[in-house]
């Protein structure tokens, strides 16, 4: 039912228009701005659009560069989903197909503050696990983390996140 991309230029005000409909404030559409804007932090292919057959934007996933400790990492959010589309599938298949992404690009540590019933579906767990700390208080089970190729090692230490985070 639903169809995965990279975004393309041309989808700036589509992906923002689902944050903002997504969101109570608008935050995360703000942040999503500005992470575009940071070149140490964009990754272009890995910003993932859910189309709904009619090719309409109705979901996005951004993966951002960030750092654990010494090492590179991949911060997973934010993660929108139109309301009349919610719970069906569109935002899984773009988290789906941006960690395949990831993984095709040699990623492998990917980091997310969420909930904690959501995202262990995608094989995430407590980042602690991995020797990852948040630069905030962050209850155990919602600040997660995963290793794409579990073979290989991870980076370990205190998360930094790019500056348009706030943290």
């Amino acid at each position: 039912m639903w169809s995965t991309r990279p975004e393309t230029p041309e989808d700036g005000s589509a992906i923002r228009a689902v944050a903002l409909a997504a969101f109570p404030t608008p935050f995360e559409a703000d942040l999503v701005d500005a992470l575009r804007a940071d070149q140490q932090a964009w990754i272009g292919d890995l910003s993932v659009v859910t189309e709904d057959p009619a090719g309409e934007v109705v979901g996005h996933a951004l993966f951002t560069r960030c750092r654990v400790g010494d090492g590179p990492a991949l911060a997973l959010g934010p993660c929108a989903v139109l309301p009349d589309h919610q719970g069906r599938g569109a935002g899984s298949a773009a988290i789906r197909a941006g960690l395949d992404l990831a993984r095709s690009r040699g990623e492998n540590l990917v980091v997310v503050l969420g909930h904690p019933a959501y995202y262990p579906r995608f094989g995430f767990t407590p980042a602690s696990g991995l020797g990852v700390r948040a630069p905030f208080d962050a209850p155990d089970d919602a600040f997660l983390a995963q290793a794409l190729d579990p073979a290989r090692p991870t980076p370990t230490g205190l998360i930094r996140y790019p500056a348009a985070f706030g943290v």
